[in-house]
């Protein structure tokens, strides 16, 4: 990779972290700074971009449960979302060419249509991204995001198929019923692979090389790369070091998908024709927006749910300029389609950016219209819940929360409520016999409806995730609360903010993990001394 592109990409993102907005939106404007001054991409450039979107991909696989693809709430918001986008938005577009406007003069209807495909379509990459950064990948409105993004690239990958006017390889078809056989074996020899793998070196390397070697056997039978890598990954999503091999390739995925925003910026630059079809279609954006609000509101969402969810989805995507690209090869479109593809991506982007940023504050704002649309049934998740006689509760039920939980309630003999935002954690909680119910603690309405406990003595934070500790506490400061909080931290201008905001004990993650160890070594040294040296 040319150093020049790795200096000015951490320029322009450094620079838009100062103003509070993710770095991907700088790296956007560093692939457009330096399409002005004449820097070209190259094809590593775009090799590692494509690399960066399969371990993306490959990483969505790795916490992907197929099941949840078949909700309604899911499969008929993709599907419905899409149809009505591309006959809106295909519709519109062929009456501009019809009303005489220059710029869509051209269009045949079919040329319409497809443009509108392009433009249903919502960013995998963006929605990722954003969800990581703000800790919610495993929230209602972050799985429920990301499983309509698979379906609509799932319609992306057929789309493709037919479009190639080439059936893809008879391999193809031995290939995905190799892949499926491991489903009904105990061990398959890749899972074996990575248990022996270890926890280093080996299996960093082994995590890029999967979605690698996925990505080539799929090209090579004629589907498509993205489609290999997420297969993959969904296929070992269920093997006990998939969480593992997640975060072992986490900041290669984001180092790769640096090189992605930069080619979207260097794909070329619009003139002032492209530029004002660009803005067109992100006026546009809301229409898609409220078109995803009211769906998933009508399939018994909460407002709030439904809210940050058609936040996640609010752009356009990547996707949108693959299926460009195949209409410009099978002459449906002209090539200058898609500089305002990339271009439209872009500024759909950086509009999002800090709609997600905001996300929390307005819903708040927006609340009471918002609710109007709110149907009365509600999903099994979606439901409030109550704290009953709670003395402590553990917010965020994983490891450490488990173990914060397991103490509390065993040695100490105390009431505890565990509140966890992952239903499948929740429901493993729920058969060990542990009090834990489903609930997202950054929820305003969430804490609005629950009633705390006269018993609660304490509420200990277990997440690591700084702002879901400040999203709490805002909260809680709205209910008036007097209760002892903790909260666990991993930097420490983190633990200053903690305490500034008034949480009475806050914990360094990695010092208490270093106390917590050696307690447990003396506990098991200790009963091996003689009575007068314990």
């Amino acid at each position: 990779m040319d150093p020049l592109w790795i200096i000015v990409a951490f320029v322009f993102g450094f620079a838009v972290k100062q103003i509070g907005l993710p770095p991907l939106v700088g790296f956007l404007m560093a692939g457009f700074a330096l399409n002005i001054f004449g820097v070209e991409g190259n094809e590593i450039l775009y090799w590692l971009a494509d690399f960066g979107i399969w371990l993306l991909l490959f990483s969505i696989g790795l916490k992907l449960n197929v099941k949840s693809l078949l909700r309604p709430e899911i499969w008929a918001t993709a599907s419905l979302h899409m149809l009505i986008t591309v006959i809106v938005f295909g519709l519109g577009i062929f009456a501009l060419g019809y009303l005489g406007v220059s710029s869509f003069t051209s269009l045949t209807l079919g040329s319409s249509l497809l443009i509108a495909f392009a433009l249903s379509f919502s960013s995998t990459v963006f929605a990722v991204k954003i969800l990581e950064e703000n800790g919610s990948m495993s929230s209602a409105h972050g799985r429920i995001a990301i499983g309509i993004l698979i379906v609509q690239d799932i319609f992306a990958v057929v789309f493709l198929t037919v479009s190639s006017n080439k059936l893809p390889s008879p391999w193809a078809f031995a290939l995905l019923a190799l892949l499926i056989i491991p489903v009904f074996i105990k061990k398959s020899p890749l899972s074996t692979i990575i248990d022996k793998s270890g926890h280093g070196e080996l299996l960093v390397l082994l995590g890029v090389l999967i979605p690698f070697g996925g990505a080539m056997l799929f090209s090579s039978v004629g589907l498509k790369p993205d489609l290999g890598a997420l297969v993959l990954g969904t296929l070992l999503s269920a093997h006990p070091k998939a969480k593992e091999l997640g975060n072992a390739m986490l900041s290669f995925k984001d180092l790769f998908l640096v090189a992605f925003f930069l080619t979207i910026g260097l794909s070329g630059l619009p003139d002032w024709k492209a530029l004002g079809i660009s803005l067109l279609f992100a006026v546009l954006l809301p229409i898609k927006v409220i078109l995803f609000y009211l769906l998933l509101t009508r399939f018994k969402l909460r407002a709030r749910t439904a809210t940050l969810t058609s936040l996640n989805l609010a752009n356009y995507s990547e996707f949108g300029l693959i299926v460009g690209a195949a209409g410009v090869a099978g002459g449906m479109i002209t090539g200058e389609w898609m500089v305002i593809f990339a271009l439209a991506l872009s500024l759909t982007f950086v509009i999002a950016a800090p709609l997600n940023i905001g996300a929390q504050r307005i819903y708040k704002r927006l609340q009471k219209k918002l609710l109007h649309f709110e149907g009365k049934e509600r999903l099994p998740e979606d439901k409030s819940i109550k704290m009953s006689d709670a003395q402590v509760v553990v917010l965020g039920m994983g490891r450490t929360g488990t173990e914060v939980y397991n103490i509390m309630q065993n040695e100490h003999k105390l009431n505890v409520l565990g509140i966890d935002h992952n239903m499948e954690s929740v429901e493993n909680h729920v058969r060990e016999d542990r009090n834990v119910v489903h609930g997202d603690i950054t929820d305003v309405e969430f804490w609005q409806r629950m009633e705390l406990s006269e018993d609660l003595k304490l509420i200990i934070m277990a997440t690591s995730q700084h702002s879901v500790h400040m999203a709490v506490i805002e909260q809680l400061e709205s209910k008036d609360n007097k209760t002892m909080i903790a909260a666990l931290s991993r930097y420490d201008d983190e633990m200053v903010e903690l305490k500034q905001s008034g949480v009475q004990v806050v914990f360094n993650l990695y010092a208490e993990a270093g106390a917590g160890y050696a307690e447990h070594i003396y506990r098991i040294f200790s009963a091996t001394l003689p009575d007068d040296r314990k």
